[in-house]
Order: C-alpha cells, then structure tokens, then sequence
C-alpha cells in the first residue's frame, strides 16, 4: 500500500519505518529541512533501540522516502497520517496547530480519495476539527475529492517502539458509518491484517471512543505510578518496604506487577501533557477529573524526593558539596529530556550552592543542550559532564540514581566505595536491596526503603 507519513518525529518516524518493514511503500512528509537532510543522509533525529536498523534497511529497499514536498506528499498516499506534535498550549489543552495546517495541507492538494488517519494523541473532538479543515480547503480549491478520517493512536513506549510496534497489543481504529468511513475501514483493515494472523488485535469503534481511549490509557498508567509513589513516602515513614508490597498487591490478577514501581516521578513527552489535556478537556465540560489533578500533584511533588533526602542527609546549604548524578534521560533506552526528574533535582542541588557531576549512557548530548536552557552560564559551569558513570564519581559526597538504565543495575560497589568521599547512595528507582548495600558498607536510601532504619 502507499502511505503518506506526515512527520518525522518520534511516532511519525518509528510509524513510517515499521509500515515500510512490512512492504508498503512509505512516504515521509517533514517542513524541517534539517531533519529531511539528516534522514537521507543516513542518521535519524532521536534515539530508539532497533529504529536505525530498520530505517536504512528499508531505504536502501526503496520503500521508505523522506521529503519536505507537500503536495508530493499529499499524491503519493491515500493513507495519509498525521503524526505531528501536539505540545501542551498554556492552559494545559492539547494545541492542535500542527494538526490542522497537516489536514490543511491534505484539503488543498488532494484531488482523488484519501483516509486521514489522526496519529497524533488528540483530544475528543479533533476528528470532526480535522474534517472540516479538509473540507474548507476542497470547497477553495472547487474540487469534487471524498475523504474519510480515522483515529488510530499510537501506544508506543519510548525504549521498546519498534517491538511495540511490531508486536502490538492492541490496535484501535475509530471510524464512522458512512460510506467513505466503511471505505476507509476496508482500507485500515488490509493495512494492519499483518498483524491479525495469529488472533485479532484490532478493536474498532467510533472516532470519539478511539480518540479518547489513548488520553484514558496513559492517565491510568500515570494514576498506578503516582499512587505507588505517594504509598512509597508513607513507607519511608512507617518502616515498610515498598518493593515487597509491590510484590503482594501485584500478585492479585486484579491489580498485576506493571506500573507499580515507586521512584522520582514519571516524566517524557506523553503522560504529563495527556494527563493536563484530559482535565482541560474535562473543564470544558463543566467536569473535574479529581483523581488526575492529584496524579498530577503527586508527581509534582515526587520530582522533589531525591533532593529532598539529599537534604536532610548535608543539610539545607549544600555549598561545597559535589554530587554524582547517574541518569538523565527521564527513562531508559532513550535521549528524552522532556520533564525528566533529573532537571527538577539538578535545579534544586544548583540552588543551594552544590557542584554536580552527570552521566547518561545515550542522553548527554541531549543534555548538554537541554541544561544549557535551563541554567545560565555560571550555573551551568558547576555541572560537569563525565566521561563514564564511575568517572562522575571522583570525589563526590554522594551518588544520586535518577534513570533505571541497566547499565547501573550491577556496578562495582568497591569502585564506587573507592571514588566516592562518603560511600552514600541515593536511589531514585530501587535499583539495590538495602540489605545488598548494608553489607557492603554503603549507607542506602531508596524510595520507601528504609525499613533497615526502623528494624
């Protein structure tokens, strides 16, 4: 099949290189120059493992293309998706600019029937925004062309998209009943019978239910991480071991293990904004969605842990302390800086005088560029950026843990005895079992883990 991808960003890209890998012939839309250059050159835009392999392989097949050529775009595929950004306006909705100019862009150029699959995560609604940005650019042009639009949003984990992808769970498409919505589902259902061979995976149902189901899978995934992580700050105070409640409570097939791990706070391009569009959603409707403004809240406020029990470890004023920060990225197997717990902790430690020095096994360029507008140039001099994760710990009072990369999962505790002033761990993801740190002489603080204390 032809497929029009418009945008080359993280959904877009990772959409148009795995439909490629299945042997439709792709065509990648982008207005950056830059990122269109660095695509034909043979690089890609973000960090994802396994998405380089798959992008060159299907290149160099001539089945996947990427052009700044709009109207190139619209003719080669009657399959257009939209997979553009959708950043958090101001007052937290979803800003749909990019959205629209796309379906713009569609209307103006198209002359035959297209499917105009909404990719992009929207709020409810947007579909019928989509169709009548269309329709005012045919009624312009005095053409006669019909058109379908689809919801099909993306559940794809930073880190594991490709697998993601490939491998889904669940796909879901929203369409209407008319006779271009029936077209268009004929057209869908061709498009993913690839992946339908061993049992169906595909849930259809009207454009509103799809475009809501992606707001409401990531606010429950975001509600388990908050309510883990307000029960782990009442552990720390009563003495539980939050690690072995995960394990009773996950046990019951009712509740299961996933999402249930305590740590800094959840960051990345998707829950915190999903999270905001759903209750500005929620607002326009004379609704409060009280249990997601306090997801929100907690996770605010969970970004401020590890600083926190730095803290009341040195004391209010860290001036002349140095610090060993391991992982920036807000997640592992990726280079996203979006609302990363690390910026929150390397702005608290910054703001009291401190020196830090960081590692991240992929995100350091990200970071250098990220910090760089969070923290002015003589802040910024008091960050170091290390050359490996046991480099970062020469001389520092302390190691603080902030992204779960596996790279950190096994390290070598004399290494990190030896190199460090004080032999203090400050773990924001559990990595370590504190009774592994106590008998290596490493004073230990995790996220509701300090059972050992209160023994």
């Amino acid at each position: 099949m032809k497929i029009t991808i418009i945008g080359t960003g993280y959904v877009g890209l990772v959409t148009g290189a795995c439909l490629a890998e299945l042997g439709n012939d792709v065509f990648c839309l982008d207005l950056d120059e830059n990122k269109i250059a660095l695509l034909n050159s043979g690089g890609i835009p973000i960090h994802e493992p396994g998405l380089e392999e798959v992008v060159a392989r299907n290149v160099a097949a001539g089945r996947l293309h990427f052009s700044t050529d709009v109207a190139a775009s619209v003719a080669h595929g009657v399959l257009q998706f939209i997979a553009v950004g959708t950043p958090p306006d101001e007052d937290g909705s979803a800003d749909l600019q990019y959205v629209l100019a796309a379906a713009r862009n569609i209307g103006r150029h198209m002359t035959g029937f297209k499917v105009i699959v909404d990719k992009s995560t929207v709020p409810v609604g947007t579909a019928d925004r989509v169709a009548a940005a269309v329709r005012e650019q045919i009624a312009a042009s005095g053409a006669t062309a019909s058109f379908s639009v689809v919801s099909n949003p993306e559940f794809l984990k930073e880190g594991a998209a490709v697998e993601d992808f490939m491998r889904p769970d669940r796909i879901v498409l929203g369409h209407d009943s008319s006779a271009e919505g029936l077209r268009a589902r004929d057209l869908m259902q061709n498009l993913y019978k690839p992946f339908n061979r061993n049992h169906e995976r595909t849930f259809w149902m009207d454009v509103r239910s799809a475009e809501f189901t992606k707001y409401a899978a990531n606010a429950m995934l975001a509600t388990r991480i908050s309510f883990m992580n307000e029960l782990a700050n009442l552990a720390d105070k009563v003495g539980v071991d939050i690690e072995a409640v995960r394990h009773g409570i996950g046990s019951d097939p009712r509740i299961g293990h996933s999402f249930l791990y305590a740590g800094a706070g959840y960051g990345g391009s998707c829950f915190p904004k999903d999270v905001q569009a759903l209750e500005r959603t929620a607002c326009q409707f004379d609704q409060e969605l009280l249990i997601l403004r306090a997801v929100e809240a907690v996770n605010d406020r969970q970004k401020l842990v590890l600083g926190r029990k730095v803290v009341a470890s040195f004391g209010e004023d860290l001036a002349g302390r140095h610090f060993a920060v391991w992982g920036l990225a807000f997640k592992p197997n990726t280079d996203d800086m979006r609302e990363a717990p690390a910026r929150v902790l390397l702005r608290e430690l910054i703001d009291r005088g401190a020196t830090v020095a960081v590692y991240d096994p992929v995100a350091m360029p990200e970071a250098k560029r990220v910090l760089a507008l969070d923290f002015n140039a003589a802040e910024l001099a008091r960050i170091e950026f290390a050359a490996s994760s046991m480099a970062a710990l020469e001389q520092a009072d302390a190691l603080i843990i902030v992204t779960e990369w596996k790279a950190f999962r096994s390290p070598d505790f004399d290494q990190i005895k030896a190199r460090l002033k004080q032999a203090i761990v400050f773990d924001g993801r559990n990595l370590f079992e504190p009774e592994q740190m106590a008998a290596n002489g490493i004073e230990y603080h995790g996220i509701g883990r300090s059972v050992l204390t209160r023994r």
